[in-house]
């Protein structure tokens, strides 16, 4: 594995390394429709969405769901007029209805995968057995260390050398499944949590449409 030079010389989108380097392109084959799952600012929504659109990778957006009204991710979607729809989950008394609604919307919207693109909710069996191998996320760590809630944070706490993130397969165990790609991201003496967030999200941007085509291998495959 190549060694990192010195981080003051990259720009921060190339102080990282990503594994693996590339993904299956599709050429020539039917865009692999998706949906996608965001809570809040959506700039990893909108990051698959201009891959899409400069051809990067061979996709479409299905169908937008958000569980925050108003969030950035569905003004996002409103100014690419991708069709999006609000599931508030406060509205439902448990998880498991949440879910089966996110069901019954993906269906109807007649995607092949799901993209959870900062879904700041745990998703249950109902979900993930709908879509087997079939629903991705993006975590901010190098799984599988620093699972759960504020990966970053963790890594700072514990004092590693590198940090970074993963698109992986959601299964039942939290953070988990299977690892599509992933991005490592220097620890720099200077990094305070902001300031490193910044840093892992880029190569989140970088990373999740990789991610995507990858499992689309598995889908197309299967």
């Amino acid at each position: 594995m190549p060694a990192f030079t010195d981080p003051s010389q990259q720009s921060p989108s190339d102080q990282a390394l990503i594994h693996p380097t590339s993904a299956p392109a599709f050429d020539g084959a039917l865009p692999i429709r998706v949906g996608v799952m965001a809570s809040g600012n959506g700039s990893n929504f909108e990051a698959l969405a201009t891959a899409i659109r400069d051809r990067r990778i061979n996709a479409e957006i299905a169908l937008l769901v958000v569980n925050n009204p108003g969030c950035g991710a569905q003004h996002r979607a409103e100014r690419r007029g991708i069709p999006w729809q609000l599931i508030n989950h406060r509205d439902y008394d448990s998880r498991t209805a949440l879910d089966r609604d996110l069901v019954d919307r993906f269906r109807t919207a007649e995607v092949e995968g799901i993209v959870m693109a900062g879904w700041m909710r745990i998703v249950t069996g109902e979900l993930i057995k709908a879509f087997p191998d079939r629903l991705i996320n993006i975590h901010p760590s190098l799984l599988p260390s620093f699972r759960g809630l504020d990966g970053v944070g963790q890594a700072l706490k514990a004092g590693v050398r590198l940090a970074g993130c993963t698109v992986h397969l959601v299964t039942e165990d939290l953070d988990a499944g299977p690892i599509l790609v992933q991005a490592a991201v220097p620890v720099l003496e200077t990094d305070d949590h902001d300031s490193l967030s910044k840093r892992i999200q880029l190569q989140e941007h970088r990373i999740l449409p990789s991610g995507l085509m990858l499992a689309a291998q598995r889908w197309r495959q299967g």
